[in-house]
């Protein structure tokens, strides 16, 4: 995913990178000079959890080509800076996805991050083109992940086929009704957008904060225009060498392993859940209930397709395990479907925001970079990835391959390797499975004078806010002072941090249930807090 431009300089140094075939390698912008952005007007648009937050729009060229041409707008959100004395600038914040509205985040990050911090910084949230309330907003297909779907395992050619009509239904309906759009969904006019809200703020340069898809975004931003980057951190980092296709294939093998450990963590629990006490034997039990529910749907709702996105959830936040375990042992041990059905409609169920950040996904995704156009390659290599990891492939082959028969023709993804920045600062879980840890070393050693914190042990998507004091820590210091930390010897980590203990399976509601402990309001507000930044799901 690609970050915004900032400076002609910038744009010219990876013009290579950011052009289709048939396209000039001349930055159009230098031909036609645009007009400059009015400052943003904010109105009050505060909640009671964020009672200084205000919201203002922004417009851009729909084609950054022609900057005094169609424009489309940005809606953004700040919490302000309330310490003028220290006062650092705007700092931009990206949930993920590509698709994650980012409006909300900025209230999120002003509140987790330390007061004294959070006052220095004016926390600028913003969603992409095509995001939620940015305009025109995108939804190609509502209802594209509506139950039953067919089985995402294409066993037997009609099921194949289904599967087939089913993708290539949604990349032409996206054709249909976004057409004009689409070949400017991409992360480089994102990352473009971004410098004309840095324009429009009145900042030379910004702070960025991103997680999981945004640090593509903020690791492209930086190579256009690295003078334009103040600060930058990166949380769940994305491997820049392999985007999009091949980055896709290494997570279902990351997510298989995450659902081993979901497996054993249930075996370890066997005295709540009584699902053995092998992980082995727990994990095959999961693979019965999947078939059983492709002959059955549980509740006529949950079927293998369906299954799948309840469960998915789980290897990006395993504070989801006692909630899904539940499901599970219920289901299996008394033929009781509901919670399932509840697991699923809290866990799974894309509605219609989902369905807007899904069509944004794909847009981006599929214009971004180069994609297998013949389906036998796709096949393939799918069927490859589901024999060393059948948990989440082909859920996760379809989900993309709508990519296989997009319309518009295909970006080159530009080199992010950057000697140019000020320090930037990394974060990245070793077991993460949504971006695996080694995308992080690879991204560490593309930007010089970066410094990666790592979590060893830890799983989950998204690490910094979500309640590990080593790793906030780090986050406040170098917010607060720029001053990363370096290591010493041959470990690519320039500091490690314990991950957070494992979750415990839910007590066994008591008729007067008496108010929350620390610890568990504590996981509630992590929970809230992921997917309030939209870590929870299946964007990056």
């Amino acid at each position: 995913m690609r970050t915004r431009a900032v400076a002609l300089l910038g744009a010219l140094a990876t013009a290579a990178g950011l052009l289709s075939a048939g396209q000039s390698a001349a930055d159009p912008r230098g031909a036609t000079a645009p007009k400059a952005r009015a400052a943003l007007k904010w109105t009050d648009c505060a909640t009671k959890k964020y009672p200084t937050l205000q919201c203002a729009s922004l417009r851009v060229p729909l084609d950054h080509a022609k900057p005094d041409g169609k424009q489309i707008s940005l809606a953004l959100s700040r919490v302000p800076h309330t310490d003028p004395e220290h006062h650092q600038g705007p700092l931009l914040v990206n949930p993920g996805g590509p698709g994650g509205s980012g409006r909300g985040l900025a209230g999120f990050v002003a509140g987790a991050l330390p007061r004294d911090v959070a006052a220095q910084y004016d926390v600028i949230g913003f969603d992409p083109r095509g995001v939620g309330a940015s305009r025109p907003a995108v939804d190609c297909r509502p209802g594209h992940f509506a139950p039953v779907r067919p089985d995402t395992v294409p066993i037997g050619k009609g099921v194949e086929e289904a599967g087939l009509e089913r993708v290539k239904a949604f990349a032409n309906a996206c054709e249909e009704k976004h057409g004009p759009l689409l070949e400017h969904l991409d992360t480089v006019s994102a990352a473009r957008d971004m410098d004309l809200i840095r324009e429009a703020l009145g900042a030379p340069r910004i702070n960025y904060f991103g997680y999981s898809y945004g640090t593509h975004l903020g690791a492209v931003y930086a190579k256009l225009f690295p003078q334009r980057v103040r600060r930058a951190v990166l949380d769940s980092v994305v491997d820049p060498t392999g985007v999009w296709y091949r980055d896709n294939l290494d997570q279902n093998l990351a997510f298989d392993d995450r659902h081993k450990a979901f497996a054993a963590w249930v075996a370890r629990h066997d005295a709540t859940y009584g699902l053995g006490t092998d992980p082995a034997e727990v994990e095959g039990k999961w693979y019965a209930m999947r078939e059983a529910v492709a002959e059955r749907p549980a509740g006529g709702k949950v079927g293998p397709a369906e299954l799948e996105d309840a469960f998915i959830p789980g290897g990006y936040y395993n504070g989801y395990w006692p909630e899904l375990a539940e499901a599970f042992a219920a289901y299996v041990n008394d033929e009781n479907t509901a919670p399932l059905v509840d697991a699923y409609e809290a866990l799974g169920v894309v509605d219609a925001d989902g369905d807007n950040g899904y069509s944004v996904y794909a847009a981006v995704q599929c214009r971004d970079a180069p994609w297998p156009r013949s389906w036998n390659t796709w096949r393939a290599d799918n069927w490859r990835s589901h024999a060393k990891a059948p948990f989440m492939t082909w859920s996760n082959a379809w989900y993309n391959a709508p990519c296989a028969f997009w319309p518009t023709g295909n970006l080159t993804p530009p080199d992010v390797t950057n000697s140019q920045l000020p320090p930037v600062l990394l974060f990245q879980a070793t077991d993460d499975a949504a971006t695996p840890y080694e995308g992080a070393v690879t991204l560490h050693r593309k930007l010089d004078r970066s410094s990666l914190v790592v979590e060893e042990g830890g799983g989950n998507h998204g690490v910094t806010l979500s309640g590990n004091d080593c790793l906030d820590g780090y986050l406040a210091d170098y917010l607060a002072t720029g001053e990363v930390p370096r290591g010493r010897g041959h470990t690519p980590a320039d500091a490690t941090c314990d991950a957070l203990p494992e979750p415990k399976p839910e007590p066994k509601p008591e008729p007067e249930p008496e108010p929350k402990s620390a610890e568990a309001k504590r996981t509630s507000d992590v929970r809230k807090g992921l997917a309030l930044h939209g870590l929870i799901g299946r964007h990056r």
